[in-house]
């Protein structure tokens, strides 16, 4: 799929709808991570409406392209985009973190189709996401594995120790996004274990390093379509986002790292993203 005119209209309007019912799943269990999953949310959405081969009516093909979540506790992003491409229902996103949901708070890959790889604790995505490439290497090169991490979670050491294999074993099938929202449980990534100058680490490492604003799709999909050309070396893209992006309330405020809106701050969200909205579709 290309993006061309209606493509992107058609990513900047369900974006809303997105980030809408992201929260509105985030409040209906009064538990989970609004900043992250807001700020990953254009991202996830160009992977899986614009990037990826898969079928969700086929969760299991062999040849479908990987996408491993090493940033687990923004899943809520993830599972309302498997939502809105069909892997599931729509109507079982206010289950997220009930007793008894498959929407568990971290990704569980034994309980709801498209979901890959286990994870939450922080770092072991990054290495899921190798050991895929590689299997695929092995199997003819049949299919890509992308990664999202976390800039606060690439303070882990097994982020650096996964940056430093895939050059080694050549994985041009391997695409890594940081979520690159500069903040993290209760402060600025900065302040707290500072992991800038991060471009200039993974070009040390040998990588293809991308930096792009993580909320401009055709800027996103042209990473992507560079990504796929590279050979001989895996990519790794900054994306640079912004905590809680499209509720003026919630960007950049290190207090939605974690914390689920009531009643009111969900009414004042959704209101704020239809007006948004409708003023995307005025001027398509």
């Amino acid at each position: 799929m290309t993006l061309d005119g209606p493509a992107l209209a058609t990513l900047r309007r369900r974006a809303f709808d997105l980030r809408i019912d992201n929260l509105d799943a985030i409040a209906s269990a009064q538990s989970g991570h609004p900043g992250g999953t807001l700020s990953a949310m254009d991202l996830l959405q160009t992977l899986y409406f614009l990037e990826m081969r898969h079928r969700p009516a086929e969760p299991h093909w062999a040849e479908r392209d990987r996408f491993v979540l090493s940033k687990g506790h923004a899943v809520p992003a993830l599972y309302t985009v498997l939502a809105h491409a069909g892997y599931f229902s729509r109507d079982l996103l206010p289950t997220l973190r009930h007793l008894g949901s498959p929407l568990q708070g971290h990704p569980a890959d034994f309980l709801l189709p498209g979901i890959e790889a286990s994870t939450g604790s922080l770092g072991q995505g990054f290495s899921i996401g190798i050991g895929m490439a590689l299997a695929s290497k092995l199997d003819g090169d049949k299919f890509r594995t992308y990664v999202m991490i976390g800039d606060g979670e690439s303070q882990e050491g097994q982020i650096w120790e996964a940056a430093m294999s895939a050059p080694k074993f050549g994985l041009d099938n391997l695409c890594v996004i940081l979520d690159h929202n500069k903040i993290q449980l209760d402060g600025s990534v900065v302040d707290i274990m500072n992991i800038e100058p991060f471009a200039d680490k993974m070009r040390a490492f040998n990588w293809n390093v991308l930096t792009i604003d993580g909320h401009d799709y055709p800027q996103i999909a042209g990473a992507f379509a560079e990504a796929r050309a590279t050979k001989g070396k895996p990519t790794f893209i900054v994306a640079q986002t912004i905590k809680g992006k499209g509720v003026s309330f919630m960007e950049g405020k290190v207090a939605w790292h974690g914390v689920a809106p009531n009643k009111e701050q969900l009414a004042a969200a959704v209101a704020e993203l239809r007006a948004a909205q409708a003023l995307v579709k005025e001027a398509a």
